[in-house]
Order: C-alpha cells, then sequence, then structure tokens
C-alpha cells in the first residue's frame, strides 16, 4: 500500500501566542487515535517554530547556514504526517479532518504527496 507524506504548513501569524488551545490539542489528540487505530497513520509530529531552527542550503558549490527566523517565510512547515492509505484520496480525506480540527483563526496547508517507492 502506498505511503503519503503530508507537510503541515502554518502562518506563523495565525498561532496564538500561548499556542493551541487545550480544545485543539484534544480533538487533534482524538484524531490521531482514531487514525493510528485504523492502521494509516505511520508517524506524526509537530515541529518548534522555525526561529529555533536553522536553514542549510547548497547553492554554487557552497553551503551556508542561516539562523531563524527566516525573514523570507511566512507560511513555514509546522509539522508531517506520514500515511499508509490505498490512494491520494484516502490521504486527502485523513488531511482535511485534520484542518478541521483548528479554530478559525487558523492558516494552515498541507501538501500531501506520494512516497516514491525504490
Amino acid at each position: 500500500m502506498p505511503r503519503y507524506l503530508s507537510l503541515v504548513r502554518v502562518d506563523e501569524s495565525t498561532v496564538p501566542a500561548d499556542g493551541p488551545s487545550p480544545e485543539l490539542m484534544q480533538r487533534m489528540g482524538d484524531l490521531i487515535e482514531e487514525i493510528t487505530k485504523a492502521g494509516v497513520m505511520l508517524d506524526t509530529a509537530g515541529l518548534v517554530p522555525q526561529a529555533q531552527g536553522k536553514r542549510v542550503r547548497w547553492e554554487g558549490g557552497k553551503v551556508t547556514v542561516v539562523d531563524g527566523p527566516f525573514t523570507e517565510s511566512r507560511e513555514v512547515v509546522g509539522g508531517y504526517a506520514l500515511m499508509q492509505c490505498k490512494d491520494l484520496d484516502e490521504a486527502v480525506e485523513w488531511t482535511q479532518r485534520f484542518l478541521r480540527t483548528h479554530e478559525e483563526y487558523w492558516t494552515v496547508t498541507c501538501e500531501v504527496r506520494e512516497i516514491a517507492e525504490g
């Protein structure tokens, strides 16, 4: 069965200063439990804010390392989900359910892509 990666992109300007609400975390926890029991979720995690990261780039034969935050980025990768689904439609369906756990003031985009095997 194919595997899919859902890259969760978050507009950090819409994230509350004190982080996700307890209600959001409960809804997300319930969904993760359901998707895991269904045998779909292989791995998932959120990421710390980009200000705590580094960007490593290869260009022109040289490597550069830049400390976060990255001023040109408004929407950043905030997490991921690795799923095993029968097809892309099923992966998108689970991803839509994940997005609906968020309150209206969040701006979250997920990019769902099949993992190239082999």
